[in-house]
């Protein structure tokens, strides 16, 4: 989607009922989080490109060049491309660890998934306030982890690492408060049991080819 051209920009169907991902993630946090919080910055977006040059312009171009933007583009520009990414990372079925190059590469990088999954969960439980972590490839193909706050993402040319998101985790509190109030490291360690590593090796094999 982040090829798209903002004007032609469409709210994202979830994919799976809002039970599909209990006991980890539950059914009203899901519908809250999907058709509240996503669909808030959806819909804000629309109401701050509508009638600008913005409307002739991919999302990748506006969120690299997101600094020149106004706050409402950057929030809910990365706000909506950000759920939308997030949604699809997960599924009923998900779970394990990936395999082939993904899997190869984190291990080259991170040691062993183990290690990966340490790191990760780090950047999750340490942003500070609300934001989000994130698996990325960066431009020499190589992987790296991160966190970003707010709605920010690393595509942003505002981002303190940039890359390719494959992966994102929601650390704000509408994510998990209702399910996990303040444990963030139990919403954390839950995500890992929801995650697609069909979509998300997908991502990365898009990416590298």
């Amino acid at each position: 989607m982040i090829t798209d051209k903002m004007k032609d920009c469409q709210f994202p169907a979830l994919g799976y009922d809002y039970s599909a991902l209990e006991p980890y993630i539950d059914a009203q946090t899901m519908e809250l989080h999907y058709t509240k919080h996503h669909n808030g910055y959806f819909t804000k977006l629309q109401n701050a490109v509508k009638g600008t040059d913005l409307e002739e312009k991919t999302f990748l171009e506006v969120l690299k060049n997101i600094s020149k933007y106004s706050v409402a583009v950057r929030n809910n520009g990365g706000g909506h491309v950000n759920h939308a990414m997030f949604w699809k990372s997960m599924s009923a079925n998900g779970g394990g660890k990936p395999k082939g190059k993904l899997l190869e590469a984190i291990e080259n990088k991170f040691g062993s998934f183990d290690a990966f999954k340490e790191k990760f969960n780090s950047a999750a439980a340490t942003r500070f306030g609300s934001g989000w972590a994130w698996l990325i490839v960066k431009d020499d193909k190589s992987l790296a982890v991160t966190d970003t706050p707010n709605q920010d993402n690393p595509l942003m040319d505002v981002a303190d690492e940039n890359g390719m998101p494959l992966l994102g985790l929601d650390v704000w509190e509408h994510a998990y408060y209702l399910k996990y109030q303040n444990k963030r490291p139990d919403y954390i360690s839950a995500f890992w049991n929801v995650l697609d590593w069909d979509v998300i090796e997908k991502r990365y094999l898009d990416y590298i080819s």
